[in-house]
């Protein structure tokens, strides 16, 4: 036997128009109400981004301190940690942009995200290269690995590029010193570079030189003096491994692109910035190159631009973050109950409305005749 069911002959163009409002709102509604997802570890990022968040405010008190005063054109937030366009102690060109952005105590938690990735725990060894390029990265890393209590083995370039730590007066070394002091990290750099081309700062002026020797033995971590750049290498290294005795390094943590640490021009191309797992085809020769071919993963802290949009950060903040923003605490992750609501909704007023006779009784009285028409049978 045919089962006989009733419809409409034709279904009024306001009752559509109402069904695709309708399913418009709903769209728009699940587009712009979204769950907030708390992201694993969240608690230990938001401790790091504290102690970040800290350690940018002691930089600042001590930069006042010492009567260097900050310039509110290249450092809209008056964080004291943005250095000069050009000084004896500069090495090569840099973003202010990519240096503005990195004020922003949330990298801290990111570096956590990374290191909670690898596997990183408490006690293990992590090996460290800091640029004076990026001291805002510098103190994240160091958030991080004080967050984790996690053992690093520190070596940092002395030199900067453009906007980083490049005041003669007021070093990488002399913040690493300043955030000691204030008991706000614990370890410090073990040995030290001039930094620049081939590590010994190339090119710069002797009187440069003559600062970042001085910086380097008024701190006194060892100086790294490589003949040429395998030699760099093959230094850092040695350090590396010596520091580290029979404890396994668990991880190589590079901030900025210096060519010692990331390699030539082939280097830069081939790392990604953040979390490197593998060894990229033909590894060329540098501290990176080596550690992930000895299957020690890599966290290359450079393209600040890429790693701030994958996480929602701004590009440049106007003002310092608080800590406990941005993606890496929080993913937004469409509400699956809402969007089930939506569905059965515009499911029912299709239904409702075209396919059964219901909705042409309840909207009959209020159509005009030359639209409506009763249902017709259908077969």
């Amino acid at each position: 036997m045919k089962r006989m069911y009733w419809r409409p002959k034709r279904v009024s163009r306001t009752t559509l128009l109402l069904i695709a409002a309708a399913s418009f709102g709903g769209y728009v509604a699940v587009e712009r109400l979204p769950l907030q997802v708390q992201e694993p570890h969240h608690n230990l990022k938001l401790a790091a981004a504290r102690v970040a968040s800290a350690g940018f405010k002691a930089l600042k008190v001590e930069r006042l301190k010492r009567r260097l005063e900050i310039d509110p054109q290249s450092d809209p937030a008056q964080t004291g940690i943005i250095g000069a366009p050009m000084t004896p102690i500069t090495t090569n060109p840099g973003t202010l942009e990519a240096k503005q952005a990195t004020i922003n105590p949330n990298f801290a938690a990111v570096i956590v995200n990374y290191l909670m990735q690898i596997g990183v725990r408490k006690g293990d060894v992590v090996a460290v290269g800091y640029s004076g390029s990026f001291p805002a990265i510098n103190v994240c890393v160091m958030a991080a690995l004080e967050t984790l209590e996690i053992r690093p083995v520190v070596i940092s370039s002395a030199a900067s590029s453009q906007w980083g730590a490049n005041d003669p007066r007021f070093t990488w070394l002399d913040m690493e010193a300043a955030l000691i002091r204030e008991e706000i990290i614990s370890h410090r750099t073990i040995a030290a570079s001039l930094g620049g081309i081939e590590d010994k700062a190339l090119g710069m002026s002797k009187q440069g030189q003559r600062m970042l020797r001085r910086a380097i033995e008024k701190h006194g971590p060892e100086l790294i003096t490589p003949v040429d750049f395998v030699d760099g290498v093959d230094q850092r290294m040695k350090i590396y491994r010596r520091e580290a005795g029979t404890s396994p390094i668990r991880a190589y943590v590079n901030v900025g692109g210096g060519t010692i640490s990331v390699g030539r021009k082939q280097g830069k191309q081939m790392f990604r910035s953040g979390l490197n797992r593998r060894a990229p085809p033909h590894v060329p020769d540098s501290v990176m190159g080596r550690f992930i071919s000895d299957g020690i993963p890599v966290i290359h802290m450079s393209g600040i631009r890429r790693i701030a949009a994958a996480y929602g950060f701004p590009y440049p903040p106007m003002e310092m973050p608080r800590p406990g923003s941005g993606g890496v605490f929080f993913t937004a992750r469409y509400n699956r109950w809402l969007v089930a609501t939506v569905l059965m909704g515009i499911l029912s007023a299709l239904y409702l409305f075209v396919r059964s006779d219901l909705g042409f009784r309840m909207t009959h009285s209020a159509t005009r005749p030359a639209e409506s028409a009763p249902p017709e049978p259908m077969v």
